[in-house]
């Protein structure tokens, strides 16, 4: 099985887990300590699992593209003759 669908089954069996609860809460009223403290529980399993899903990246999502090394090397500084150093001035030419 891939995350998405072991994160959906997950999904699925918490909905039950919340409709039990709350036919227990119905049986047992809501107010007793150990049935208010299930149903907070299942609730905040119920939100880490949202986001958990929120974390993970949907399957058809483009991926970050591949990280472009910059070598260590200096440039050949051909590249640069018609272009003027920031702030420097020009080569020919004295700063103010």
């Amino acid at each position: 099985m891939s995350v998405h669908d072991d994160l959906s089954s997950a999904q699925r069996s918490l909905d039950d887990l919340s409709r039990t609860v709350t036919r227990l809460e119905q049986q047992l009223g809501s107010g007793d300590l150990e049935v208010r403290r299930v149903r907070v529980d299942a609730d905040h399993l119920r939100e880490s699992v949202a986001l958990l899903r929120a974390a993970v990246a949907p399957p058809d999502a483009p991926r970050r593209p591949d990280l472009v090394p910059i070598p260590d090397t200096p440039y050949d500084g051909s590249l640069w003759t018609d272009s003027d150093d920031e702030g420097l001035g020009s080569r020919d030419r004295h700063a103010p």
